[in-house]
């Protein structure tokens, strides 16, 4: 293994600490998060105050496309990180509840790809938090934005250990996890806990439907990777009683984005809530969740054809950028069911923006007409 260290000085101070309140609904007025206003007892679990919620959503016209589509902006619910950067997207969410034990001088682990987001949100919101971090990473295909994320967490990180493989970036976890006051947090933070996040996106979108912000989707689409967004997403939208489908847009291999598994982990979550709330959640229907295979393009991070089409006909009508690895390849499998005649593509469509480029800057240019060499 090798690994790079980094001697600049931390950001200092905590974010703040709070339970299960800090929501502003859509009239203006403040309160519990929706996941705790449908079950109250997790107003107990600790929750880090890093995001702007509820997100917004927005409607977009793309030419060709004959029903409404609509984003979900995902992308925009970080603050302002003191001295940094914003560092959003949906992992935030799940981040909100695994960093909440995390105190000053403590030490975060992210274990992820090379170019992998969440590695890249962890790190910078683990430093908002006062903790020191290191990034274990294994190699995969790289395209322009991952190369990016790639150095922006070299330079960030307290420590960067590259490993060849994911099961020996798991173990190196596992093993530099056993010393105190150190917190490792899974690939894509998907587990019980961190799904809450994305369980209380789901009744948050529900919210915002209820208050006349989109009619009803027939279907809400976002990216497939390690599967804590789509199943607590899925979670969500049932326990708020919505026959709303989840379709999840594979771009990891099949062996950790499949239907079995994201069925798994939402009872894994839904178990998690009946044992801290004392109230069983329903089962998600087997129907409410589709995986999408076709636009994965042969290996995590590779670039398509299809989907650069797709990230170019997003930002010719919306200026919104979206990366090759998630969300080009979500937004391209959301063009083609949007524009498939009915009963496939009738009804509002939603798109799940799960990627913040903000912190780019201009390299989000730079990226972009890469891409198009």
């Amino acid at each position: 293994m090798d690994s790079s260290r980094r001697n600049d000085t931390q950001p200092s101070g905590a974010a703040p600490r709070e339970d299960g309140g800090g929501w502003t609904g859509g009239s203006g007025q403040r309160g519990p998060i929706p996941l705790v206003a449908r079950y109250p007892a997790l107003a107990r679990v600790a929750r880090v105050a890093l995001g702007a919620f509820p997100t917004p959503i927005v409607r977009i016209d793309i030419p060709g496309i004959p029903v409404p589509m609509w984003l979900k902006r995902d992308d925009m619910n970080a603050h302002l990180l003191a001295g940094m950067e914003f560092a959003g997207g949906n992992k935030l969410r799940a981040l909100e509840f695994l960093l909440a034990p995390v105190h000053d001088g403590d030490t975060v682990i992210a274990v992820g790809g090379e170019g992998s987001t969440h590695v890249l949100a962890t790190v910078a919101l683990a430093r908002g938090c006062g903790a020191r971090t290191l990034a274990i990473r294994w190699p995969h295909h790289m395209n322009p934005v991952a190369r990016l994320v790639a150095a922006r967490v070299a330079s960030m990180a307290d420590e960067v250990r590259a490993v060849r493989t994911a099961p020996g970036a798991l173990v190196s976890a596992w093993v530099a996890g056993r010393a105190p006051h150190v917190h490792v947090i899974p690939p894509g933070g998907t587990c019980p806990l961190g799904m809450l996040g994305a369980v209380n996106a789901g009744l948050e979108l529900a919210a915002q439907i209820a208050s006349g912000e989109m009619p009803m989707p027939s279907r809400v689409i976002l990216p497939l990777g390690t599967g804590g967004t789509a199943a607590g997403l899925s979670l969500g939208l049932t326990i708020a009683g919505l026959d709303v489908r989840v379709v999840a847009v594979r771009v990891t291999p099949r062996i950790v984005a499949n239907r079995w598994r994201l069925a798994r982990l939402s009872r894994g979550c839904a178990r998690l809530i009946e044992q801290l709330a004392g109230e069983r959640p329903p089962v998600v229907p087997r129907e409410r969740v589709e995986v999408v295979h076709a636009w994965y393009g042969g290996a995590y991070g590779r670039p398509l054809p299809a989907a650069r089409a797709a990230q170019d006909a997003l930002e010719d009508a919306t200026g919104l950028v979206v990366d090759d690895t998630y969300g080009a390849k979500a937004f391209a499998a959301a063009l083609a069911i949007a524009g498939t005649p009915p009963p496939r593509g009738d009804g509002p469509t939603l798109f799940w923006k799960t990627f913040d480029p903000r912190w780019l800057g201009r390299d989000v240019d730079a990226g972009v007409a890469e891409r198009a060499q």
